[in-house]
């Protein structure tokens, strides 16, 4: 669940503005939304802002006073700023572009715009969101089939999502239909929470196990990821004759791009720093490229280095994104499926 999801249910809750500390604390005791950073109120506060500025009255929230939002439907008056600083929220004192002068949507964004403001709550068919978000201008395309296109970037989402652990933004309905996955959530928000909380220490849980594992079986371990990722050639070098190199492979794209990694597994608690980097860049041979992967995270000197001009990269790869993609490949998780039944349309 991202950020706006958490916080539209947490406002539905509450039944009344609050302000974006309350907001943040209370999808946090609720384990609504999992923060990557460490300071979840900017987040949340900035995260809001920009869909008000961006959205304007088609924005799902606005603010009713200082740092404090509540959901538009409830049709709150607006707070109009008089030049004193706002909190830590940009000024939205400058109303927002109307959503008919938005021209770069994505075909699955241009999907959730047409579902909030034209669907009635309900679920529409592909063809008629298609139709709509061409109206609009929302979307633009030069294929002759952009309801086909909608249709399967929509699925490719859901599947995407679904893989990762993550709540899909849509929900595919028999018969071509769509509709928002929060209207579900909404009606069932324990049992979302739930799931996501679950979801949530079973991620902690693999990093914990990351952390216990012996480092040759956390190299063996990053090897089965890179097959899953496309690599060829994988192999796990000798553990003290490869210059700190752990994993070799090659990462294959569309059977014509062909990449050599020399990879470096970092089964670490503390960050790594940016003599590892510099370590990783010495050891690739001419056509090789670095990567890092670790279970911990990099530091900024770290990341910098990685990232330095006139210097062969060296990707990096941290913790939260390893359990991701492990998560999402099925490597040390299984998965339990539960069907969602609902009333069927009666033909009379």
């Amino acid at each position: 669940m991202n950020v706006l999801q958490a916080a539209e249910i947490t406002l539905i809750e509450a039944g009344k503005p609050l302000h974006y500390k309350e907001i943040t604390q209370l999808m946090l005791d609720r384990g609504l939304w999992q923060p990557d950073g460490k300071t979840p109120q900017r987040t949340v506060s900035s995260t809001i802002t920009v869909h008000i500025k961006r959205y304007g009255t088609h924005s799902l929230f606005q603010r009713t006073d200082k740092g404090v939002y509540a959901l538009r439907a409830r049709g709150l008056p607006k707070f109009i700023t008089s030049g004193e600083s706002a909190d830590v929220e940009d000024d939205t004192q400058q109303m927002a572009p109307d959503i008919t002068t938005i021209k770069s949507f994505s075909f699955t964004d241009a999907t959730e715009q047409v579902l909030k403001q034209f669907s009635g709550g309900k679920p529409m068919h592909y063809r008629d969101i298609t139709r709509k978000a061409l109206e609009l201008d929302l979307i633009k395309t030069k294929g002759v089939t952009p309801e086909a296109t909608l249709y399967s970037q929509i699925l490719s989402e859901i599947r995407r999502q679904a893989r990762k652990g993550n709540t899909p933004r849509f929900i595919m309905h028999r018969g071509g239909l769509v509709g928002l996955s929060r209207w579900q959530q909404i009606e069932a928000v324990g049992l979302v929470s739930q799931i996501e909380q679950h979801n949530q220490q079973a991620r902690k849980k693999i990093r914990d196990r990351l952390l216990s594992l012996p480092p040759k079986e956390f190299e063996e371990l990053v090897s089965q990821l890179l097959v899953a990722l496309g690599f060829e050639n994988v192999i796990v070098t000798n553990y003290s004759n490869d210059s700190g190199i752990d994993v070799r492979g090659t990462l294959v794209v569309g059977d014509v791009i062909r990449v050599n990694m020399a990879v470096q597994a970092k089964r670490w608690k503390g960050n790594v720093q940016a003599p590892v980097v510099q370590q990783v860049r010495g050891s690739l041979g001419t056509h090789d490229q670095g990567l890092i992967i670790t279970s911990s995270d990099f530091s900024p000197g770290a990341t910098e280095e990685a990232r330095r001009p006139n210097a062969v990269p060296v990707a990096l790869m941290n913790g939260d994104q390893l359990v991701a993609l492990l998560v999402e490949h099925n490597i040390g998780v299984h998965r339990i499926l539960y069907e969602l039944i609902e009333l069927g349309e009666t033909d009379d």
